[in-house]
């Protein structure tokens, strides 16, 4: 099933957090630097982001109940808005360290193993960036998506990060390192706040995008033969979930059943080509026309 697909890769991301964790504050050991130290502060913040998505995915998988019968699919647009909470959080606190090391700078030691211990942290978080990104939009799961650009925005500034700092160890300037350091938490704001705007649209059940509905109203059109025509044709998403709703007008004497066999093979079409679909279909009489709908072929 593609929950569980997606609560595995959840935990798989809890995993490699503790281990880029682990490898970014050994880095920051081994140099002492305050930017290296941020970059590894915003990984303290990609571990408990990947236990929040995993608790979301897990609760996201149970079905329906009597008080949430469509399901707990949103849990996930809530998830990913904490973990844009917490990103603001971790740049807060980036913010405070750069302006402590501004106001008491210390040396910075060029240690090639500290060094290439960041770099190492880096291709790892690239690497499961990249599986989060492509496999979250498949199985189209918020909290993961939301995970994967994390990683890609902690990806970005810790590159950023590196190449500005052996430019700082090369000049000697030591106020360069809490720099890169408010400018690694510029860049934690900006992830943060796209996150969260992005999961607000979730949260206010935004439609479909356009080419998805304009093939939902084909498919209406070729597979409801009997039928008058379909109208008002509304969509939201719900994490996995496509919530299709709409009117189909039929001649004033069909019987219920061919009227409901209509439906049937609408709701097939539709379901083959959307996953995760949940499709409420409200049969009217052709007194009910609007002639401003779907036209059925």
């Amino acid at each position: 099933m593609s929950s569980d697909r997606a609560s595995y890769l959840a935990f798989g991301s809890i995993l490699i957090g503790i281990a880029v964790l682990a490898l970014k504050f050994g880095a920051y050991w081994l140099t002492g630097s305050v930017a290296l130290y941020s970059d590894a502060l915003e990984s303290t913040i990609n571990v408990v982001a990947a236990l929040v998505a995993f608790a979301a995915l897990r609760l996201s998988a149970k079905p329906a109940d009597a008080n949430h019968p469509y399901g707990h699919q949103k849990i996930e647009y809530i998830a990913a808005v904490f973990e844009g909470a917490l990103i603001l959080l971790a740049a807060v606190a980036v913010f405070h360290a750069a302006y402590n090391a501004y106001l008491a700078p210390r040396a910075v030691t060029l240690d090639p193993v500290g060094i290439g211990l960041n770099i190492l942290a880096s291709a790892i978080n690239g690497l499961w960036c990249a599986v989060l990104l492509r496999r979250g939009r498949a199985l189209r799961s918020p909290a993961l998506v939301a995970d994967g650009k994390h990683l890609l925005s902690d990806v970005v500034s810790s590159l950023g990060v590196l190449l500005a700092l052996l430019v700082a160890l090369t000049t000697g300037l030591a106020w360069l390192d809490p720099l890169l350091a408010g400018l690694v938490a510029l860049n934690i704001l900006w992830s943060g706040w796209s996150l969260m705007q992005s999961s607000f649209s979730g949260l206010m059940d935004e439609a479909a995008a356009p080419e998805e509905i304009e093939r939902m109203r084909a498919l209406i059109a070729r597979h409801a033969d009997g039928a008058i025509e379909a109208h008002d044709l509304r969509t939201r998403h719900a994490g996995r979930l496509t919530f299709v709703e709409f009117h189909l007008v039929v001649p004033a004497d069909m019987r219920v059943d061919a009227a409901h066999d209509i439906c049937d093979r609408i709701e097939a079409a539709l379901r083959a080509d959307i996953e995760g679909a949940s499709i409420t279909i409200h049969v009217e009489p052709e007194t009910k026309a609007k002639h401003q709908g779907i036209v059925v072929l």
